[in-house]
């Protein structure tokens, strides 16, 4: 063996402490008093996880807030000011910017990411141009895959298209949609499916950002995914209108997710942020109960989205902080659920990328983060922070725990 974790708590038992062994990137045993010789860290009864899922992270205009202006502080203008700002983008400073959010990510734990690039003729590749270099630079710590969408629409703007392709071709890993930014959003909804189909590529949409449940695109995707026979391979951000649903119609609406097979991505700094904004008092949060929706059986995630631009002028890229502010918004307290919360940010998102080889488990690789807690819902409420990173059993982070110098 290479490497051999000793006393170790698992998410899945952490009432009892295990010695998880490495070798050639790989868990190739778990078990208690490991009678092995290899390398050791004694993680001294912390929680050690699988490395934490970001299943939605805008790389390509992240880190842009110091060039925008913000007097409304709502969504249409933050699309308006990231349109404006994107025309002088070039590789160079997507590059940049995006590695530096990326390198954050792997401070906190991620060991995977799903990207969301935006292709328009206002940008044209330029942002592919700029994020893909990342994908081999990073790859010691962490799976990158790109989605590329349309943020401006795709009927409406001649050109996006093919420029949606021609980023496939040159290494896009699935396509995402934005309807609510079309003139047409169920010819989006089409469109998009075909593609996805001729390439035989997943889908990641941005859906319903709004606040009317009766305006909901939502049913036409679930429709096309069965049609499509596309089950377990489309997911959807944002839904905020679920937010507004009473529990008779938010168990008829989960149900169609899961009979489906729709998985649903809750981007809970985002939401927050941009829903509500015309009310002066008794202000809606706008963030989907995810945990409600995984009772009736929906695939759920939770994931960061945007850092330090107009759409969210917040964000240091740690999923933990995520999770935790998803539970203060919408008053998770149970056990059970706070639990989910560390799942949607590990399992279940990995789960929502269709990863393989992910979780603590014989065979799998040895993607690991090790927390300074005990349990899973102690990560959660005490934003326990992590002190070491594994990327296929090679330490990639260190952070010592703080100490208390006493008099």
């Amino acid at each position: 063996m290479d490497l051999i974790l000793r006393n170790a708590r698992l998410p899945s038992d952490s009432g009892r402490l295990v010695d998880i062994g490495i070798e050639r990137g790989k868990i190739v045993a778990i078990e208690t008093g490991l009678g092995a010789e290899a390398e050791e860290l004694d993680v001294g009864g912390r929680l050690v996880s699988p490395g934490f899922v970001e299943t939605h992270l805008h790389l390509d205009k992240a880190c842009i807030l110091n060039r925008c202006r913000a007097e409304q502080g709502d969504l249409d203008e933050a699309i308006r000011e990231v349109a404006r700002l994107k025309a002088a983008f070039t590789p160079e400073d997507v590059y940049e910017r995006a590695k530096k959010t990326i390198e954050k990510c792997i401070l906190h734990g991620t060991t995977h990411v799903r990207t969301q690039l935006e292709v328009d003729p206002g940008i044209g590749l330029r942002g592919l141009e700029g994020v893909l270099p990342l994908v081999k630079e990073y790859a010691w710590a962490v799976d990158l895959e790109i989605c590329i969408f349309p943020q401006e629409g795709m009927l409406n703007n001649p050109g996006t298209e093919e420029l949606m392709i021609a980023a496939l071709k040159r290494g896009g890993n699935l396509i995402g949609a934005c309807p609510y930014t079309d003139t047409d959003s169920n010819g989006q909804i089409d469109r998009i499916f075909a593609l996805a189909r001729e390439f035989d590529v997943d889908i990641d949409m941005h859906l319903d950002f709004h606040l009317d449940a009766g305006k909901m695109d939502l049913p036409y995707v679930c429709r096309r995914a069965e049609e499509f026979g596309y089950g377990g391979r489309v997911a959807v951000g944002h839904v905020t209108p679920l937010s507004t649903l009473e529990p008779k119609a938010l168990a008829t609406m989960a149900k169609r997710l899961n009979n489906a097979g729709v998985a649903l991505c809750v981007l809970p700094s985002t939401d927050l942020y941009l829903m509500g904004r015309p009310r002066q008092h008794d202000v809606v949060r706008g963030v989907a109960p995810a945990h409600r929706f995984l009772k009736h059986g929906v695939n759920c995630a939770l994931a960061t989205n945007n850092v330090l631009n107009p759409f969210t002028p917040f964000g240091d890229c740690s999923l933990v902080r995520i999770a935790n502010l998803y539970a203060n918004v919408c008053q998770v307290g149970a056990t059970n659920d706070l639990a989910e919360c560390f799942q949607m940010i590990t399992t279940r998102a990995a789960a929502l990328m269709n990863l393989q080889s992910y979780g603590i488990a014989v065979g799998n690789d040895a993607d690991l983060v090790v927390l300074d807690c005990e349990s899973p819902q102690a990560a959660i409420s005490e934003l326990a922070p992590v002190l070491y990173v594994f990327k296929r059993g090679r330490l990639t982070v260190t952070r010592k725990p703080p100490l208390l110098h006493r008099p």
